[in-house]
């Protein structure tokens, strides 16, 4: 700490350029920031699905159906304790940029298989009286502004009622809130019933897919296996998997995000490695003189590596710092525009850590190969260069 003012001194020395170096660092971790929070968004509902549930969809694609006979069947199967069903509905609520998710669902059932989704009991009362009714999340009932009671037009042109409307009106009867910052709670639900009851005939009688909880976590695999055996060789069979996978897949259908992101950061934090690294390789040679002079008074070799590490250091974490922040502050922002595709939008603290990590390995490596050409200076030869 005591040579914090001359650490601070040398850094500046040339303002413009430590300014510049400063800034490109900034603008890596805001972007560090905000790929961050997208891939929690696309991948955030693998992390915190129940282990004790999986999902049985058709074997050839999402979007194709099955029969909603197959619940008694599955429910039969040993190890399987609870089986519910949704379909994938695609409505948009009076703009085609209001999107979330709808699924039609059978509603004691399915909030039995999502304790994650918490109902007050009085409106969970309402939804079960109201053949129309729905229920839906506290951020999406924020915002458009709806309360209990409102009737929300939705439309759709996947499913067409009977009289060739597109737009299906259903009355909101309760808003739900999420067990934990990690539950999304944009979707809306609305009732199978009513649902099966009001599409074309060429539908009916069909679902999207089914969730299913199993007794043991452990044995999961075996009961997929069973589950799918169950289907084999029929008209429809399927293809059954752990919750957090199905949703990875659905969100790997844009690409590997993981990857994509990894790609992106490394070329980012590479590029700044190489222009702070030349930054400060730039900062030694500038100073070969005044390194000579303080190993002439004294300065040991490691006193002077740990100096020029210092000043490294403290210009990197210094940008990664104001990265950061400034990416916690901007992705709220973002993510309100965004609520509707991307619900799970938001910046989390675990990145923070790992940010602040980055910028001190930054600062270690960029300072590491001009710390050790100051350490190999030679008084004499150094003094002759002022």
């Amino acid at each position: 700490m005591k040579f914090l003012h001359l650490i601070w001194s040398n850094l500046k020395r040339k303002k413009l350029r430590t300014s510049l170096t400063l800034l490109s660092i900034l603008v890596a971790f805001v972007l560090f920031g905000l790929l961050s929070a997208i891939q929690q968004a696309l991948t955030g509902g693998v992390q915190i699905e129940g282990a004790d549930r999986l999902v049985v969809r058709h074997k050839v694609s999402l979007i194709n159906l099955m029969p909603v006979s197959y619940k008694e069947r599955i429910e039969r199967i040993p190890g399987v304790v609870l089986a519910t069903h949704q379909t994938w509905f695609g409505g948009v609520y009076q703009d085609p940029k209001n999107f979330f998710m709808q699924n039609p669902v059978v509603p004691e059932e399915f909030l039995s298989m999502h304790p994650e989704w918490i109902l007050p009991p009085e409106q969970k009362k309402a939804w079960l009286q109201t053949r129309t009714g729905a229920i839906v999340g506290r951020k999406t009932a924020e915002r458009y502004h709806w309360k209990i009671g409102d009737k929300v037009p939705i439309k759709t042109a996947i499913w067409a009622k009977q009289d060739g409307s597109q737009t299906w009106e259903f009355d909101i009867m309760g808003i739900f809130d999420g067990r934990d910052k990690n539950t999304d709670t944009t979707p809306l639900f609305f009732r199978y019933d009513y649902f099966d009851e009001a599409r074309p005939a060429w539908g009916k009688g069909q679902v999207g897919w089914y969730t299913i909880r199993i007794k043991d976590p452990a044995k999961a695999a075996d009961v997929a296996k069973l589950v799918d055996a169950e289907f084999e060789n029929s008209s429809v069979e399927t293809k059954t998997e752990p919750e957090g996978v199905f949703f990875k897949g659905m969100a790997q259908q844009i690409g590997n995000i993981v990857f994509m992101v990894s790609a992106i950061l490394g070329m980012v934090f590479f590029t700044i490695l190489l222009v702070t690294g030349n930054t400060m390789a730039q900062a030694v040679r500038e100073r070969t003189g005044e390194l000579g002079v303080l190993k002439a008074i004294g300065f040991s070799n490691g006193q002077v590596v740990m100096l020029v590490m210092a000043e490294s250091c403290l210009l990197s974490i210094l940008g990664g710092v104001l990265g950061l922040g400034l990416a916690f502050l901007i992705v709220p922002g973002v993510a309100s525009a965004l609520s509707g595709m991307l619900p799970l939008f938001f910046l989390p603290t675990s990145a923070l850590f790992v940010g602040l990590g980055i910028s001190i390995v930054l600062g270690l490596a960029t300072g590491i190969l001009p710390a050790m050409q100051a350490m190999r200076l030679r008084v004499a030869e150094a003094l002759r260069r002022m």
